[in-house]
């Protein structure tokens, strides 16, 4: 049996494994699980017992955190580029803000289906792109935008820093008449963020 009655839990912090009741007395719901008849924590949280339901459930006081995995679809601003690759600081991991600081790294093998030549005909510092993490290692992200709806979202010109609308294969900077070229997503320029 539990140590304690279940009314005196409800409110109380507890961590997993602690028991909030037994079986015969209450149903499992949420951040719960059952062995051997006892309902017990499965999460660090504040114990809620419903006594006209006859329910025990755990509300977390930690929540998952979100980090970036392979297959996740990240968000994020190119910090810097070379030729052959790109650093991205991703801040957006599928629609959701992270709070931590994560870099990812771009091959400019990983960006298009067709051959490139140099990573500058696919982002620049500043752009702001999206891409799907293909490998982790070390807990260095490597980010692949070969989709048709991964790419730069917003490009920036890298004269005078003003958004570039797409023009056929191009971008064009309508303030300084700038042409560059960037692997953009399907939805460039939609507000996605």
């Amino acid at each position: 049996m539990c140590s304690q009655s279940s009314g005196r839990k409800s409110g109380k912090f507890v961590v997993p494994g602690e028991c909030l009741g037994v079986i015969e007395e209450f149903i499992p719901d949420s951040g719960t699980y059952v062995k051997n008849g006892k309902i017990c924590s499965k999460v660090v949280g504040q114990a809620l017992v419903d006594l006209l339901n006859k329910k025990v459930s755990v509300y977390p006081l930690v929540h998952s955190v979100n980090v970036p995995k392979v297959g996740s679809t990240v968000v994020g601003q190119v910090t810097s580029a070379q030729s052959q690759s790109a650093v991205v600081r991703i801040f957006q991991i599928g629609g959701r803000n992270l709070t931590g600081v994560f870099n990812g790294f771009l091959h400019v093998s990983d960006t298009h289906i067709r051959f490139v030549d140099s990573m500058f005909d696919i982002c620049k510092p500043g752009d702001i792109l999206r891409a799907n993490v293909v490998s982790e290692m070390n807990r260095a992200y490597h980010l692949s935008t070969r989709d048709k709806n991964l790419g730069v979202v917003y490009a920036f010109c890298s004269r005078c820093g003003y958004l570039l609308e797409p023009k056929g294969y191009n971008m064009r900077c309508e303030r300084c008449g700038s042409v560059e070229r960037r692997k953009t997503a399907a939805d460039y320029g939609k507000g996605v963020l």
